[in-house]
């Protein structure tokens, strides 16, 4: 963005896009609103039809607080009233995560100044215990119904598992945890995240919890499997999923083959790699493999080594027809989500304990889920 020459202007502008940007998500909420009476009532404002089911008795205010500052929703009144709308549910409920792993700082006295003031523009006053309480159980019910619901209404064909690394604060001392996130490909073709769970690290123990809960509610008909290579994490899968295919990460794999290489070789390395990945089918990627080998034998033996061991578990994706490869021959989707989930620990930087962690996820993860499923 450009820099304005005028000092005033500069002081001027961050306030000025702020308000900005707070009165377009203000408009378009409430246009939404209109819509949604619209379709509730069988007729547009003022329209004259046959169809119509019912008239409006005006507008009532609310205000909705975001992270671009409160905004004022004129909430459409049918004369029966029968309607009324979810988007303060399902658009506040990420939000809402976000503001109560604040204040959960804030009252627990782990905050600072700049975590207070950021309390006091998201929610425009200092807010109590028991009020930061009752919050919390309304929205922890909404999580546990999402991260605890069952999945044996369809089969899960394909499966993505894959973990990121936040901070959780523990007794006097801040703990690195383990989140364990699991999606998936119904059987109609739509991602669906499954659930989380938080961990001490990337164990057996821990991925062998998250897969056993995922089987208590109903996961079924997994035929193929992607992650990351993780002794533990194979070892649950192969225990869990027995009978599935598993697909190890050909983007990581690919990065550990750069690891193993001298960086003389490492830009050879990468284009011979893609050409074994890349293959238009299993044969032509022994060949390739082959050729690999051939290649750097003397120059990246360490390279070598790790390909001829990961190559039948990185290349299982070829079993499927084309049209599925690309998004199934790595953990990329599951890594979009991952950034988006990091985009709003970013804020938190570090959690006041496990829960508020499964909070804030489970929430991003309910909105997403939605988010899939209209598209």
């Amino acid at each position: 963005m450009a820099e304005f020459q005028s000092t005033s202007s500069q002081s001027a502008f961050p306030e000025a896009a702020e308000n900005l940007v707070a009165r377009v998500v203000e408009n378009y909420l409430n246009n939404l609103l209109e819509e949604q009476m619209a379709q509730h009532l069988g007729a547009s404002r003022h329209e004259r039809t046959d169809e119509r089911e019912g008239y409006r008795n005006g507008t009532r205010e609310r205000q909705l607080y975001t992270r671009v500052g409160p905004v004022t929703l004129r909430v459409p009144q049918a004369r029966d009233g029968g309607f009324s709308s979810d988007i303060f549910q399902r658009y506040q409920r990420s939000e809402q995560a976000l503001v109560l792993a604040i204040l959960e700082m804030f009252v627990n006295g782990v905050s600072t100044r700049k975590v207070s003031a950021i309390t006091e523009s998201l929610c425009g006053t200092s807010i109590s215990k028991s009020a930061v309480s009752r919050l919390i159980a309304q929205l922890d019910v909404r999580v546990a119904a999402f991260n605890e619901r069952r999945l044996d209404e369809v089969e899960y064909p394909f499966v993505y598992v894959d973990a990121m690394f936040i901070k959780c604060r523990h007794s006097d001392r801040i703990a690195s945890k383990a989140a364990l996130i699991a999606s998936g490909v119904n059987a109609n073709g739509y991602r669906e995240p499954l659930g989380v769970a938080i961990g001490d690290s990337e164990s057996f123990t821990t991925w062998e919890s998250l897969f056993s809960s995922l089987h208590k509610r109903g996961l079924k008909g997994v035929i193929f499997v992607v992650s990351d290579d993780h002794t533990g994490l194979v070892e649950a899968l192969r225990k869990h999923f027995a009978g599935a295919t598993w697909q190890r990460c050909q983007v990581h794999l690919q990065r550990n083959l750069l690891g193993h290489s001298p960086m003389r070789e490492r830009k050879a390395v990468a284009e011979a790699a893609k050409r074994v990945f890349h293959a238009a089918d299993i044969s032509e990627s022994r060949r390739q493999r082959d050729r690999f080998v051939d290649l750097f034998a003397k120059t990246a033996p360490k390279a070598v080594a790790c390909l001829e061991d990961a190559f039948d578990d990185a290349t299982a994706v070829m079993c499927l027809p084309e049209r599925y490869r690309k998004r199934l021959r790595s953990t990329n989707m599951q890594e979009r989500l991952n950034e988006e989930i990091r985009r709003r620990e970013r804020v938190v930087r570090i959690f006041p304990n496990e829960d508020s962690a499964v909070r804030l996820i489970g929430a991003l993860l309910a909105e997403v889920a939605e988010a899939w499923q209209e598209r």
